[in-house]
């Protein structure tokens, strides 16, 4: 396996990135689109997603064919093509308008720290996905997600937690996803065998 860098993210093969950001650690899976978006350290994505107007938090899951900020047509007007907003690939003369573009961006999704997102998943512009969520493979995520719940479907709706109110809460305060590289090497026995319990029993 390629080791990862502190440095560069590892950009597999056919990615296209633009106008974007990538923590420490961090790994984009290969024919990858990223787009107006950050990606805080550690964080990954499989093959062939899609991610637009997206903020990830840190240790971030992304599974493969996962679309972030899925974008909308203008519903509201004479006609939903994009003729009348990347007009500039059918007429010479004329400018894509700016102003559309500018409001599609500042539609952000926003994913938290440890999250998993199955596969096929997609999520909508101005979601937020809670620290800790795990994502259904091939669900479609319309509204907020509270931080350590699982939700699945098509529209996406509460499984069931992961962790009591009481646990949960206790792992935001503890933000572990903050420790410095060394820390985190410090503490690998217990991420690999202490329940979460057990881990914050030790650590919080």
């Amino acid at each position: 396996m390629t080791r990862l860098s502190a440095t560069a993210p590892l950009l597999h093969p056919g990615c296209s990135i633009e106008n974007s950001s990538f923590g420490t650690y961090t790994e984009v899976g290969a024919g990858t689109r990223v787009l107006n978006s950050t990606l805080g350290g550690y964080s990954y994505c499989d093959r062939n997603c899609d991610i637009a107007n997206a903020e990830i938090g840190k240790f971030s899951n992304i599974a493969s064919a996962v679309r972030i900020g899925a974008t909308d047509h203008p519903m509201e007007k004479a006609s939903l093509h994009h003729f009348h907003y990347r007009s500039s690939s059918y007429w010479d003369d004329v400018s894509d308008d700016v102003e559309w573009f500018e409001r599609r961006a500042a539609r952000q999704s926003r994913i938290g720290h440890d999250t998993w997102i199955g596969h096929g998943a997609l999520i909508k512009p101005e979601v937020t996905i809670g620290h800790g969520a795990v994502i259904a493979s091939g669900s479609v995520v319309t509204m907020d997600v509270a931080p350590y719940t699982i939700v699945g479907g098509n529209t996406a709706r509460l499984i069931r937690r992961r962790f009591s109110t009481a646990v949960a809460e206790q792992m935001m305060a503890l933000a572990w996803w903050d420790w410095s590289h060394d820390q985190l090497k410090a503490s690998l026995p217990d991420f690999r065998r202490l329940s979460a319990e057990s881990f914050l029993e030790k650590y919080a």
